[in-house]
């Protein structure tokens, strides 16, 4: 099990007063076409696209990066399914606390089937898109 759940407000409040490290694991291809946050941000594939292969060294990649016991970790991808499974995954081995940001980036599907409400990218945060 991982920390928890908290908002995309709360996680990206906590990385620019330095108390963590925000970490995007959606896949290359989602960063360059939907967009990443415009916060500082650690981009690590949790899984490839278009395969779904699992990243057999996410947890080195991640260590590189900077996470360590003790050190507040937030997880983020689309919807909140992948960041959940990284922060497990981060947790396992010691890593974090690890958080799960809540309906990740895009946020759930609507009703007309749209990623519209909720998520980082929706309820206002900083964003970027290439």
């Amino acid at each position: 099990m991982y920390a928890g759940d908290v908002t995309p407000e709360h996680a990206h409040a906590a990385v620019l007063a330095g108390e963590g490290l925000l970490v995007d694991v959606r896949t290359r291809a989602e960063w360059a076409y939907v967009g990443v946050p415009d916060t500082p941000t650690v981009f690590i594939e949790w899984q490839s696209y278009p395969d779904g292969a699992r990243n057999g060294s996410f947890v080195e990649e991640l260590r590189a990066a900077g996470a360590q016991e003790g050190r507040p970790l937030y997880f983020l991808c689309r919807s909140g399914a992948r960041s959940a499974a990284a922060a497990k995954a981060a947790t396992a081995d010691g890593l974090g606390p690890a958080f799960n940001i809540i309906d990740g980036f895009e946020g759930p599907l609507d009703g007309a089937g749209r990623r519209v409400v909720g998520g980082w990218r929706n309820v206002g945060l900083p964003w970027k898109q290439s």
